[in-house]
């Protein structure tokens, strides 16, 4: 069996859904992001759903799947763009089962379940990521790119290296699982 994380139960607040926070993590505009539930964010990410469209009412700014792990420091923004003289953000939306990695900025449109998304990698605005894909640390995947399902993706500009087993889906969703199961309270 795999050895626990443990952290500390003053620094992380669990939500009723199994949700773990970080009070270290910046969530701004948090009525704008919804938690799928036993998703952990940790220390010093910055999760910006205050960055939404002009507009009244609640808008679904960042949207993560179950079993989500957002590194820490990693930095997500909704993508934005200027169209017809209108600066507007635009909903990210993130699958179940996705693990970013430390120090990595995330302004994709939409990233499917089971991907992996190394450490200091640079995700570029728009960018689609399919489901059971994988970009290697250290990456810089450009605006608009769209990762296939089951690729792997590295280098600077990021680029297709390989195709992913077809068990990919099945080794991401156990490792995202005991990652959340390690994951427990020093002062229980």
């Amino acid at each position: 069996m795999d050895a626990p994380i443990y952290y500390s139960k003053t620094e992380f607040i669990e939500t009723d859904t199994g949700n773990k926070v970080s009070r270290r993590a910046t969530i701004a505009g948090p009525q704008n992001i919804i938690l799928g539930g036993k998703t952990i964010i940790s220390s010093n990410a910055i999760i910006r759903g205050d960055l939404r469209r002009t507009g009244a009412g609640h808008a679904v700014v960042i949207s993560l799947g179950r079993y989500c792990v957002v590194g820490e420091g990693c930095v997500m923004r909704p993508p934005y763009k200027t169209y017809r003289g209108n600066f507007n953000y635009y909903p990210m939306k993130i699958g179940d089962h996705v693990h970013i990695g430390a120090n990595s900025v995330v302004e994709a449109a939409t990233i499917g379940s089971h991907v992996e998304i190394g450490k200091n990698c640079v995700i570029g605005k728009f960018t689609i990521i399919k489901d059971c894909a994988r970009v290697a640390d250290n990456t810089i995947v450009p605006p608009n790119t769209v990762i296939p399902a089951l690729a792997l993706f590295a280098g600077s500009p990021g680029r297709f290296v390989e195709d992913l087993p077809e068990s990919t889906q099945e080794t991401v969703e156990a490792q995202t699982k005991r990652y959340y199961t390690r994951f427990q309270p020093l002062d229980r």
